[in-house]
């Protein structure tokens, strides 16, 4: 049965890859991938490929990458006759004229436990809570954002001192799976979509470049979740006085340090204790492993410090 079903791809990140190479080497008939255009991104603001565009090309899948999703791309999917849509994270909301297309109709494929973070960023957002516990959803797609029926779920345990990219990788890992156990008994007819509980629901805070500034004043727990958050983009970031000039610091590896009491240091000072370079926050330490002077490369702590003599005593904002 699942060779006969045509399935349409609606996706773009390193995350919904993983679900379109789930459906790629299974018996499913993938009729077209769907992704968005090119981007230009980074220091060059080079046009990047999204990674589903270089996934379908490399598989020789039919690939459309629409500006906008409007009449032509629903014509475009239309003419592809799918028995269903898969959606993971496309990064547009996708209009009914498209979603009610199929028989089988939409499905999305969401990185949280739906009602919990709806919207954009919920593996970030999850992190940035300090939330022990997340999974993925496997819903139908309606006129609501993120609040369709939900078809099946599966919890996933966080670990203390994992990062958005790693989190990214185990959940994609766990939803292409899920989303495999799920399309057969769905298309069966042996799932009864279940109502999201609206009274749990949260959404996402969208996430803005300037949200890795560090306030000192927070807890370190809290500025280390920020940075777990955010540590590949938008990444967390101080400012150093540097003999009279402002230089932005990038802290790319940091971790917790043990709760300590001393009020003789400032908010904000660095200082090395035990072999480590360490900072005070409003409510306990952190230990700086890595960091990167604005156009400079990463450096290790010891190699900073080797370079940077004055830092140690010197106040962060």
């Amino acid at each position: 049965m699942a060779d006969k079903i045509k399935i349409v791809f609606m996706g773009t990140s390193d995350f919904a890859v993983a679900m379109l190479r789930a459906l790629w080497e299974s018996p499913f008939n993938i009729a077209a991938v769907f992704t968005r255009a090119d981007s230009r991104a980074g220091r060059g603001y080079i046009l990047q490929e999204p990674a589903v565009k270089k996934f379908a090309k490399t598989q020789k899948l039919p690939l459309f990458q629409p500006e906008k999703l409007d009449e032509k791309s629903t014509e475009d999917i239309k003419n592809q006759r799918p028995d269903l849509i898969i959606v993971a994270d496309y990064g547009k909301i996708i209009p009914p004229g498209i979603w009610k297309i199929p028989r089988h109709g939409t499905i999305n494929v969401h990185p949280s436990l739906l009602p919990e973070f709806r919207g954009s960023s919920p593996i970030q957002n999850s992190l940035l809570s300090g939330a022990t516990e997340t999974g993925t959803t496997i819903m139908l797609l309606d006129e609501s954002l993120d609040a369709g029926a939900i078809l099946a779920q599966e919890k996933l345990t966080i670990q203390p001192a994992e990062t958005t990219e790693e989190l990214s990788l185990r959940l994609s890992r766990i939803s292409a799976h899920l989303l495999l156990r799920t399309l057969p008994l769905w298309l069966a007819g042996k799932i009864n979509p279940r109502k999201q509980d609206e009274t749990r629901a949260s959404f996402c805070r969208m996430i803005k470049k300037e949200d890795g500034k560090i306030i000192w004043s927070r807890k370190a727990a809290e500025i280390f979740n920020r940075y777990r958050a955010f540590k590949n983009w938008p990444e967390i970031y101080a400012f150093w006085m540097d003999k009279g000039k402002t230089k932005r610091i990038n802290l790319k590896k940091i971790a917790l340090d043990k709760p300590r009491d001393d009020k003789k240091l400032r908010t904000g000072e660095v200082y090395w204790e035990k072999e480590k370079l360490k900072i005070q926050t409003g409510e306990g330490a952190l230990i700086l492993e890595e960091l990167q002077m604005e156009n400079k490369k990463v450096a290790d702590y010891k190699n900073f410090i080797n370079g940077h003599k004055n830092f140690i005593g010197s106040v962060l904002n």
